[in-house]
């Protein structure tokens, strides 16, 4: 790729530790794109990294508007929501993106609306066949014995990176978690809780906009290092939002994986956790987006946000690169920024 045909990429929300940050790693190791970023926050760690071309501070109450201002002074034609709320209200406005323009590099905007509430992903994956936990929405206690003890209770929306997740051992411990839920302003969902035994795995699945399925990839989950715990003890273990583990083959897996993709129509990147029983991938969380692992996955030779954008822009063969098996680690990095030089 010359020079001239560098692509001008805007990642619309770049706080720390989040998916904007790791798909700007996925783009800097590609190595041909300049690379902007922008956030409603004055405080968002991706606004001072002086790797990114230009960064941009965007007004949280016009933020359509906001956004294609900022991606127009940046010449970026191609935008990709860095986290859930980006991708809902960005998904939302597609087809004006596209009057000023703007590609988004999301998915279908009907995928998006199904996989953003938990009811109506699993109503949507057990139409299709596919092994589900128990999961129902919580009123009174009697909903409580579809799904049996312990179990999890979570938002039926907004759980990305296990946000507001809990794991109950008995009926009023789930009760009061389903309250919390409910007073800050959701709708609590009890979910069968699945057995770590077999593995956790989080699988990406890249499809293109005709449905074709370009690859996928799996990382098999590793829970020694507290990062990648939310709650453990009990009898039971909750995952936090931040994969590290094994990335290998896991043929079994990924078939499975590609079918639920193919199923449910996904266009973009589909990103889906789950646990194996019995030698079934049962999923308990699917983002219609890419993941925060994603980076990862660049790493061991599927960058999907390199594959999808070079498709989309140049027409080029959607060819994942040869898999490096093997452990995959991350952590934690910090910034300084002086009290005067805070965006406003």
């Amino acid at each position: 790729m010359t020079r001239k045909d560098r692509l001008k990429v805007m990642i619309a929300g770049i706080g720390g530790a989040s998916l904007g940050t790791e798909i700007f790693k996925c783009l800097a190791y590609a190595g041909h794109y300049d690379i902007f970023g922008c956030d409603i926050s004055p405080t968002a760690y991706g606004l001072y990294d002086s790797s990114f071309s230009r960064t941009f501070l965007i007004d949280r109450e016009n933020y359509i508007a906001s956004m294609m201002s900022a991606c127009q002074e940046a010449g970026a034609r191609w935008l990709i929501p860095g986290g859930e709320q980006p991708m809902v209200l960005l998904g939302a406005a597609t087809n004006q993106l596209r009057q000023a323009g703007i590609t988004l590099v999301a998915n279908h905007p009907d995928v998006i609306r199904t996989f953003s509430d938990k009811s109506s992903t699993f109503e949507c994956l057990a139409k299709h066949g596919f092994r589900v936990p128990r999961t129902v929405e919580v009123s009174s206690d009697a909903d409580l014995a579809e799904v049996g003890m312990p179990c999890i209770i979570k938002p039926s929306t907004g759980s990305g990176g296990s946000a507001m997740v809990f794991f109950a051992v008995d009926l009023p411990e789930a009760m009061t978690y389903a309250g919390f839920i409910r007073r800050a302003g959701g709708c609590p969902l009890a979910q069968e809780y699945i057995p770590v035994d077999e593995g956790e795995f989080t699988v990406g699945v890249l499809s293109l906009p005709s449905g074709e399925v370009v690859g996928s990839i799996a990382l098999r989950r590793s829970f020694d290092a507290k990062l990648s715990v939310l709650t453990r003890g009990r009898g039971g273990l909750v995952s936090s939002g931040y994969s590290q583990g094994y990335i290998g083959n896991f043929p079994a897996i990924r078939k499975q994986a590609e079918e639920i993709a193919v199923a449910v129509g996904s266009r973009s990147s589909l990103n889906i956790q789950g646990r194996a029983q019995n030698g079934v991938f049962i999923p308990f969380e699917i983002n219609p987006r890419f993941s925060a692992s994603t980076y990862l996955r660049a790493m061991a030779g599927f960058n999907e946000v390199d594959i999808l954008l070079r498709r989309l822009a140049f027409n080029e063969p959607a060819v994942p690169g040869p898999l490096r098996e093997g452990w995959y680690l991350r952590s934690l990095t910090e910034r300084y920024v002086p009290a005067g030089e805070v965006k406003s």
